[in-house]
């Protein structure tokens, strides 16, 4: 899909088609990360550091089991 960049007040910026909107469940306000790959960049929904994070916890919660469930009860 080919994309033109706008100037938007004193900076540029992309216009994303609705359709395209749709396809990434994307809406105003939303946010879209921009990744370097060896291909170019990739645009995306997938945050890199909130996944990295969510690992950690898993981990935590993983090998914590027994104290997070007696901290619910």
């Amino acid at each position: 899909m080919k994309l033109k960049i706008t100037t938007i007040g004193n900076s540029a910026g992309v216009i994303l088609p609705k359709d395209l909107l749709a396809r990434l469940r994307l809406e105003k306000g939303d946010e879209l990360f921009a990744l370097e790959t060896p291909d170019g960049v990739r645009l995306t929904t997938y945050d890199p550091s909130l996944a990295a994070q969510m690992e950690v916890a898993e981990q935590v919660m993983r090998k914590r089991r027994t104290l997070l469930h007696k901290l619910a009860q």
